[in-house]
């Protein structure tokens, strides 16, 4: 009995930490911006305030970490910062990126954004858990009554 029981101990520690492993923080490979599920690598390149059109959005969320983020997202600058439209050149090549007054960076388009995409897997290890917690009281209390 004794046995069974520590078995199942060890059976849910070992599911808890193999689930919440892959937790480590790690640094982004480049600096990017994400606008409407597009990715925008930044770059050096000024962009002249003629050259500036209309804003079309801005950043949403932040964060140094990789991780799985949805909205407008930036792994370099804060929340709030400004998106703008290039003049002449399409929003599905390149982007601005407003950093100071009258200052404003090229961000050039990588692809699409899969990390936003991927929200609802964030939840499963604590569902698996409550699942697996709920299963062994279940067990045990059904133990208990046969007794």
């Amino acid at each position: 009995m004794r046995l069974i029981k520590g078995m199942y101990v060890f059976t849910t520690l070992s599911i808890a930490l193999t689930l919440f492993a892959g937790s480590a923080y790690a640094s982004w490979a480049y600096s990017f911006v994400v606008y409407h599920g597009n990715t925008y690598v930044v770059t050096d390149e000024r962009v002249e305030p003629s050259q500036i059109g209309s804003r079309i959005g801005k950043v949403t969320k932040y964060s140094d970490d990789e991780g799985t983020y949805s909205g407008n997202f930036s792994n370099q600058y804060p929340k709030g910062t400004k998106y703008y439209h290039i003049i002449g050149v399409k929003v599905r090549d390149a982007i601005a990126v407003k950093e100071a007054e009258d200052l404003y960076v090229k961000a050039t388009y990588r692809g699409k954004y899969a990390g936003g995409k991927n929200r609802a897997v964030d939840g499963w290890p604590i569902v698996l858990i409550a699942l697996l917690v709920l299963l062994l009281a279940g067990y045990y209390r059904k133990k208990k009554s046969i007794r």
